[in-house]
């Protein structure tokens, strides 16, 4: 029978060891996921900018190419050898200047040939209006002689425009381009020997869908460059085709653009902006701030915390305020030596106490997602449409690392795109 007490007792006991394990694993597992479920993260930094109106100048961009308003490529009208090439790469002449000169031996012999008998059938001329004035020539004789002379003459004239095509002349001033030619190659007409371009002034040709065209006309500002952020070129528009391209819906528009200093290149790539009149409140953040998403632009508004969340610290324990009097109780009754220094004692601690008080002034803060409608964009500014107000205040860095109803603080001398390590080398 006492056998029987011991075992009972030993299982008795195995069993309470059992369920204290078990109780105590079940407690601590709720211990935990309660922690988790109550701890917030901490509060990211980041920088912010306030929403407000101010002024917007819309335009209208496209991609367009340049071209001098006056450039050609030269060719020769008559076949020869070159006999001499009277400029070089990158020249500026002047209009009417001999750029190439042909082979033109014979037709210079055939020429002074020519005036000989221009000069025979003119004085045969001459003679039959004296006879015909003496009374002694015949009408059919002077007829014939003036009609020598006019031939002759125009055959003079005939052959010097023959002559003048062995010269290849500037058509007008400009900047001649590299020779496509030697001395001694045979030309046949048509055969590109250089090209000429006028740079002081150029025109740009671009297209914008037809939907922008009642937003475009006559003398509007132009401006293009390589990229939008760097426009310094400023022109305006000269014309605008009248007829859409049925198969693009595209509209001809184009533009002229001082060029002194010969930046611009003909040929060259540029982005172009035609500006609009200014308008007035509109409500635009960075294009930093957007977030693009499957479900639509959106952007993190700071908001003030809501009372729950920002709930006052849980006053101190009753063993606390205890063991706080009783520390108070025995820094009274150290010696009057140590209380001669309160100064530096006392100073000490009211400062550290001052810091927390300080920051649990300050108002918590949290992000909310908006989403927005987006407008129009220019010059690193994108419109927002719907969906914010003024006096708004967007995160404009970071948002990748954000989310929904996060915990942040403001700090617009940090840069949170960059990492604390650059930022303290700085």
């Amino acid at each position: 029978m006492k056998r029987f007490f011991i075992i009972a007792g030993f299982l008795l006991l195995l069993a309470l060891v059992c369920v204290g394990i078990v109780g105590f694993n079940f407690m601590r597992d709720a211990g935990i996921k309660q922690y988790f479920a109550t701890m917030k993260p901490p509060a990211a930094t980041v920088s912010t900018v306030t929403v407000k109106p101010s002024e917007w100048t819309p335009g209208v961009e496209a991609i367009g190419t340049v071209n001098a308003v006056r450039g050609v490529d030269l060719t020769v009208e008559t076949s020869g050898i070159v006999k001499d090439i009277l400029f070089h790469a990158n020249q500026k002449v002047a209009a009417n200047a001999v750029l190439l000169q042909l082979d033109d031996a014979v037709e210079k012999a055939d020429l002074v040939a020519q005036k000989a008998q221009a000069a025979s059938d003119q004085a045969a001329l001459t003679r039959a209006v004296e006879l015909q004035r003496r009374g002694v020539g015949t009408d059919a004789t002077l007829d014939a002689a003036r009609a020598a002379a006019d031939a002759s003459a125009a055959q003079v004239n005939k052959l010097q425009a023959v002559l003048d095509q062995k010269q290849l002349s500037a058509p007008f001033g400009g900047t001649v381009g590299i020779p496509k030619i030697d001395i001694g190659q045979y030309l046949a007409p048509g055969n590109s020997v250089v090209t000429i371009q006028d740079l002081d002034t150029m025109r740009v040709d671009f297209t914008v869908p037809e939907q922008q065209l009642p937003l475009l006309k006559i003398g509007q500002t132009v401006k293009l460059g390589s990229s939008l952020a760097d426009m310094p070129f400023a022109g305006s528009i000269r014309g605008i085709d009248p007829k859409i391209d049925p198969a693009s819906r595209l509209v001809s528009i184009r533009g002229e653009v001082a060029n002194p200093e010969g930046k611009l290149t003909p040929g060259q790539f540029v982005q172009i902006r035609v500006e609009l009149p200014q308008e007035n409140n509109v409500i635009s953040v960075p294009q930093t701030a957007v977030t693009t998403s499957l479900y639509g632009d959106y952007v993190f508004v700071v908001q003030p915390a809501k009372p729950a969340e920002g709930a006052a610290p849980a006053p101190a324990k009753p063993d606390e305020q205890k063991a706080g009097a009783d520390k108070a109780a025995g820094d009274a009754a150290k010696p009057q030596a140590d209380a001669s220094k309160p100064a530096d004692n006392v100073a000490k601690p009211a400062d550290a106490a001052a810091k927390p008080a300080e920051a649990a002034q300050q108002p918590a803060l949290t992000i909310s997602q908006v989403f927005v409608k987006l407008g129009r964009r220019n010059n690193g500014m994108v419109e927002i449409v719907q969906g914010l107000k003024d006096g708004d205040q967007v995160v404009t860095a970071g948002q990748n690392r954000l989310f929904n109803g996060m915990s942040v603080a403001v700090d617009n001398t940090v840069d949170p795109s960059k990492s604390a390590n650059k930022q303290v080398q700085q």
